[in-house]
């Protein structure tokens, strides 16, 4: 199984930005599904969830202006970031508890795609 992150970019504050991740291989169904963040020098976070019935669940940092969304028939998950910050900067992975054709359960985790939001 292999998750492929996208959309990640330099933007300026308060621009918007959507990153993608599209998991693949020997998939039989997918669960939650979310993206995290690691800035430097701090711990990797959650940002965003998802489960496979669309409930959504965000960090209070970006209630309000970030979208979590996902396509269950692509295996894709989608986060549709708004009115970004500096403090945004961040390498964002996305995460997805997969259960595999073997029905085995576990969670894959993206190579990770670089946000860098400019003052």
């Amino acid at each position: 199984v292999q998750l492929q992150a996208s959309g990640g970019g330099l933007v300026q504050a308060g621009g918007s930005l959507t990153l993608s991740c599209a998991a693949s291989g020997s998939i039989f169904s997918i669960n939650d599904m979310g993206w995290y963040r690691q800035a430097p020098g701090k711990q990797r976070e959650l940002v965003a969830g998802i489960t496979r019935g669309g409930i959504t669940n965000y960090a209070d940092s970006v209630k309000g202006r970030f979208t979590i969304s996902r396509d269950n028939a692509k295996n894709t998950v989608y986060l549709q970031m708004n009115s970004l910050k500096p403090e945004d900067t961040a390498v964002y992975y996305c995460n997805a508890q997969v259960v595999t054709l073997r029905m085995y359960r576990a969670h894959y985790w993206g190579q990770g795609t670089l946000v860098t939001v400019s003052s």
